[in-house]
């Protein structure tokens, strides 16, 4: 099969948007439980920066609400390309069934290098305001009414981290696909 032209079903392919979509979902859900939990570290970093940037969003809600809508929006998209990915590797070759399987897999070992991430990243970050790497963060927190800039800037390394993980748990979660649907299709 030929990487950049396959060769596709009609039924594989909208399999693989099904495939993209599920990845969606399971997305937004993780970016709403991701951003619930650097809520609770760093809430400027939402009231302070993520609110404005997704400005749309009505405030009238509580904030937790606005936070949930945000960590959705903000990753279903990451899922629905991994799902589509996820579905490309495994649709072509595989019976629905185990391709829906690998592809769960694969979800799951992206999501946790994600995790594995984050909470390295937050590990990493500084913890205190005298730590040299806060002056780069000055322009960042210029002009907005940070209360807690340790935590803002915790929050912002663990989101940055979690988007790269997420790719890093990607690219890590096709290469094992593709060699666990090169097992399973040569045993079946």
């Amino acid at each position: 099969m030929n990487l950049l032209y396959p060769r596709l079903t009609l039924r594989q392919f909208l399999w693989m948007i099904v495939f993209g979509f599920g990845g969606a979902l399971i997305a937004g859900v993780y970016g709403i439980l991701h951003d619930q939990v650097t809520f609770e570290i760093g809430p400027e970093y939402f009231t302070e920066f993520k609110f404005q940037q997704f400005h749309d969003l009505s405030k009238a809600q509580p904030e937790r609400v606005v936070v949930a809508e945000i960590g959705f929006l903000a990753t279903w998209w990451v899922g629905f390309f991994a799902g589509w990915f996820m579905g490309r590797v495994s649709l072509p070759h595989l019976q629905l069934q185990k391709a829906a399987r690998l592809s769960l897999k694969g979800v799951a070992v992206m999501m946790l290098t994600a995790l594995v991430f984050a909470t390295a990243s937050y590990l990493m970050a500084p913890a205190s305001p005298d730590d040299p790497r806060m002056d780069t963060w000055e322009r960042m927190l210029a002009g907005r009414d940070v209360i807690d800039p340790v935590a803002f800037v915790q929050v912002a390394y663990i989101h940055n981290a979690s988007y790269l993980g997420g790719l890093v748990g990607l690219i890590v979660a096709l290469m094992w696909m593709r060699k666990a649907r090169t097992s399973a299709a040569n045993s079946a």
